[in-house]
């Protein structure tokens, strides 16, 4: 148990950067003490992990140290194998098929060689299409993610006389399809009534419109 929340510790601190140890107790469901021990722990098996002391201080791992994705049982291991076996189709939608794919092969090697047998051995026994089914990909899907990321003002046509002005802060699927979220109380707006859209080059504010990017500047 204590191996497997040293790898936790060693993974979030690399990904993630400097954290103190209260916000590592919270994520590995602990007390801050427990942190500070699995720490010393850790220094004293010759790994870099620094603390810090202050109000601007931290852990963080020194001399650009990083770690593979180690520590993995078997059915973990086999597991992961299923997981980036099944490339969503929804990533097609958002023209990210050739992402997911590159992130896939990367995530792969970033396991050690007994994981990666181990889940090429399950994939063997139980196997899964090699990428999003196929069919017929709306291209507005991918214009409008690109539109979310982006934070560009969008033109639909939809069912109305005149066409409408958006904000397009985020993209929802569910069960009937794609429903665009638009900012400045312009409303849920679902793929069958999108009708012909217009991507402008303009950009608009994201203050006050969605709580994850409220603190974020932009144009």
């Amino acid at each position: 148990m204590r191996a497997a929340r040293l790898l936790q510790i060693l993974l979030l601190l690399q990904n993630r950067g400097r954290l103190t140890a209260r916000q590592l107790a919270r994520e590995l469901e602990v007390d801050p003490r427990t942190v500070l021990r699995d720490v010393d722990a850790l220094n004293e098996a010759g790994l870099p992990v620094l603390t810090q002391q202050g109000q601007s201080g931290g852990i963080t791992l020194g001399f650009d140290y990083r770690t593979r994705l180690t520590g993995l049982t078997q059915d973990e291991a086999e597991a992961m194998a299923v997981i980036l076996s099944l490339i969503p189709s929804e990533l097609g939608d958002l023209g990210l098929a050739q992402a997911g794919a590159r992130a896939q092969a990367k995530l792969r090697e970033a396991f050690p060689d007994q994981t990666r047998r181990q889940m090429t051995q399950i994939l063997s026994r139980f196997q899964f299409p090699a990428g999003p089914p196929p069919g017929a990909t709306d291209a507005r899907r991918a214009a409008l993610a690109q539109s979310v990321r982006a934070r560009q003002i969008v033109r639909l046509q939809a069912k109305s006389p005149r066409p409408i002005v958006v904000h397009p802060i985020a993209l929802e699927i569910s069960e009937p399809g794609w429903t665009l979220i638009c900012g400045r109380a312009q409303g849920r707006h679902v793929e069958a009534d999108w009708g012909d859209i217009n991507i402008s080059a303009r950009r608009f504010s994201v203050t006050g419109l969605d709580p994850v990017a409220a603190n974020r500047k932009e144009e």
